[in-house]
């Protein structure tokens, strides 16, 4: 069971959520709007939210941006249109997962459970140091000479992924399935975006993400 922050401001989206996570044992809270949802992260704590892009008084990647700066809790975003800008933006910010109106209630309930279930990972190995990079397993943070630095939620797990799989040529559809939980959207730029914005957080340590021409990418820490 996981505890889920519906905001939407149709209540007959809120509700036809609550009825299918309520089924499967979770517990939901409804937020009509961005700003409602941004008051009550003030208060609960959330396994993950499920939050509608245009909403009124604060969209949802608005809400979502200041909600993150308190508590970086997982998010899936609804929206009615289905265009690339959107979803590359969301993925710049920070989202988990990006789902187009109308959507099956079942398709939205088995992301949001692969979702949380990756977001509640248990590794074995609490640290990995890389030269002057130091991945915090239990912190989920990382820092960079001694620095802690920001990482996007996708980033961080796509760092860790690939950290974990030291050395190993890694292809994008194995990256899309391993770091998003399935094949997010068949696309390659999903992760090449994502790949770019690491290179650029972790600065001098880039150049332990290697392009391997024609297959994806690999975390290569041999001289």
């Amino acid at each position: 069971m996981f505890k889920i922050l519906v905001v939407d401001d149709e209540e007959k989206i809120r509700e036809v959520i609550r009825t299918y996570a309520e089924f499967e044992g979770h517990k939901v809270v409804e937020a009509s709007d961005g700003i409602e949802a941004i008051e009550i992260c003030k208060k609960e704590d959330f396994d993950v939210i499920v939050m509608d892009i245009m909403m009124p008084r604060l969209d949802g990647f608005s809400a979502y941006k200041e909600i993150k700066k308190h508590n970086p809790i997982p998010v899936l975003m609804l929206s009615a249109r289905d265009e690339e800008y959107d979803k590359l933006h969301g993925f710049e910010i920070g989202i988990d997962d990006y789902v187009v109106k109308p959507f099956s209630p079942k398709e939205l309930m088995a992301r949001l459970n692969v979702i949380v279930s990756r977001n509640n990972k248990i590794y074995e190995n609490r640290k990995m140091v890389f030269e002057g990079m130091t991945i915090d397993l239990d912190g989920r943070v990382v820092f960079i000479d001694d620095e802690k630095i920001d990482l996007t939620p996708k980033e961080y797990e796509l760092l860790v992924f690939m950290a974990q799989n030291e050395n190993i040529a890694l292809s994008r559809d194995k990256l899309l399935n391993k770091v998003w939980g399935y094949d997010f959207f068949g696309d390659d730029r999903t992760v090449d975006t994502h790949i770019k914005m690491l290179r650029n957080s972790i600065g001098s340590y880039r150049k332990f993400i290697v392009t391997v021409r024609g297959i994806g990418y690999k975390f290569d820490t041999r001289e």
